[in-house]
């Protein structure tokens, strides 16, 4: 086990969050989000309490399919929504067509909370889409592709291990090993826009 042993307790909740993305035919990429929620005991559901919701029955079980080039620009989104507590919930769905044409490679969490934040769309709807970025950029290749010779990949300098003063840049990338990177333009969408290309954006 790869944690240290817990203190004793009782499981009540679980979710279960799963990524997976498809390269394309016709050259563009599919990124799909699974969402399930469920509780560890039987308990009233919650639109019907004479009802019985038993352990393991998904309160929230939501799908989403985002569609993008190879520049992370959102092409395309579909929505499904298998299980939910309230009927009002699929009204969330509509708002999501908004994010077409945004760039999960610019301002990605900005876009978000501007066009689904608050009552415009749904709270898991929502942490769905924010790290569908991340599977993103570990399924297309050519978003961590320098432009040009001299620019280093987009994810060094975003995260411990890739440190342009840590060994992970020396081994791999020595020609950027100790380079003290430029500022970044500050995030911005549409992906028109000058913002930043950065993957800790996503």
């Amino acid at each position: 086990m790869p944690l240290s042993p817990p203190a004793p307790r009782t499981l009540k909740h679980v979710r279960r969050v799963n990524y997976q993305g498809f390269e394309r035919d016709d050259g563009l990429w599919d990124i799909e989000g699974e969402l399930h929620d469920s509780k560890a005991y039987d308990a009233p559901a919650f639109r019907d309490r004479a009802s019985v919701r038993r352990a393991g029955e998904p309160i929230h079980h939501l799908w989403l399919r985002v569609t993008v080039d190879r520049q992370l620009v959102v092409q395309a989104i579909d929505v499904a929504m298998d299980t939910h507590p309230l009927q009002g919930c699929q009204e969330a769905q509509p708002a999501l067509q908004q994010m077409v044409g945004c760039s999960m490679a610019r301002g990605w969490r900005q876009a978000i909370q501007k066009h689904l934040g608050g009552v415009a769309s749904c709270t898991h709807l929502r942490e769905l889409l924010f790290n569908l970025a991340t599977a993103a950029f570990q399924s297309v290749p050519a978003v961590f592709a320098s432009t040009t010779p001299d620019e280093p990949p987009r994810h060094l300098g975003q995260c411990t291990g890739w440190d342009f003063n840590g060994n992970g840049v020396k081994e791999y990338f020595p020609q950027f090993y100790g380079r003290v990177p430029a500022p970044r333009p500050t995030a911005m969408t549409p992906a028109t826009e000058t913002s930043d290309k950065s993957p800790s954006s996503a």
